[in-house]
């Protein structure tokens, strides 16, 4: 069976609204793609609730470039015509059955679209909500935990921190929302705990922006860590550029904050 792309509009977009689709970009001349291939196309002969279909990307430059794939193997999985999750890399086909058990839509995956959406709309408490008890019941669902750390990174730092320290997430865009977490925990640990800290020129304007931050004055907060990465942006094995980049992803590109300070981050590191 060929699980080539014909078009990818009917083949995968318009499918996606019948039954999630699985897109495996990949490449003849990639070995783990030749890795991972085998496993994804013996996982959809098996399959009945969702299909697979394969993106040659030296066929497919555009598609390619539209959805973002920088590396390769890289699968993702389209529900309703749009991404719900992915991952890069050839993984063995125990691992890739447990990434979809975790991702196609069920329930659970219901719950946490829904949660994000909550988020979006600035509803960490009703985000919070729906994911208690998906936590509680699937305690090895490591999108819930960091989902549920990012509602609750700016009421309960040190709940947020455990939840993702224990998520193991292949997710880049997980990764680096659990990433964010872990660096804005340790921002309000600082804020407390300053002695934790060594003696450096930017080390005030880094404590600043750690206090700022624990009392969630966001705006006051981005322009002491700024100030910092122009100080020495090195300092804390590079909390002053980690710490900036880890609000913007919290805070999301359309927030304030980030509109009003991310050039001026950007400026500040060059």
């Amino acid at each position: 069976m060929s699980y080539e792309v014909q078009d990818f509009q009917t083949d995968v977009i318009d499918a996606s609204y019948d039954q999630p689709v699985l897109v495996d970009f990949w490449a003849p001349w990639c070995g783990p793609c030749r890795q991972l291939g085998p496993a994804l196309e013996d996982l959809a002969d098996e399959a009945d609730s969702w299909s697979l279909v394969k993106v040659n990307t030296d066929d497919n430059p555009s598609e390619s470039r539209k959805y973002g794939v920088r590396g390769i193997p890289n699968v993702k999985l389209f529900v309703d015509g749009t991404v719900e999750a992915e991952f890069t890399g050839a993984l063995p086909r125990h691992a890739i059955q447990k990434w979809l058990d975790e991702h196609l839509p069920n329930e659970t995956t219901a719950r946490i679209r829904e949660a994000r959406q909550a988020l979006e709309s600035g509803d960490e408490e009703k985000a919070v909500r729906l994911l208690e008890d998906v936590v509680d019941q699937n305690g090895d669902h490591p999108e819930a935990k960091v989902v549920m750390a990012r509602a609750l990174i700016f009421e309960d730092p040190e709940r947020a921190k455990t939840l993702a320290d224990a998520a193991d997430v292949a997710d880049p865009t997980l990764r680096q929302t659990r990433e964010a977490v872990q660096m804005v925990a340790r921002l309000v640990h600082l804020a407390d705990a300053p002695d934790d800290l060594p003696d450096d020129p930017a080390r005030e304007a880094y404590l600043k922006g750690a206090r700022a931050l624990a009392d969630k004055q966001f705006d006051t907060a981005v322009q002491h860590l700024i100030e910092a990465v122009q100080v020495n942006r090195h300092f804390d094995d590079d909390g002053p550029r980690r710490a900036c980049i880890a609000l913007f992803t919290l805070l999301g590109p359309q927030h304030a904050v980030t509109q009003k300070h991310r050039r001026r981050f950007d400026m500040a590191l060059y």
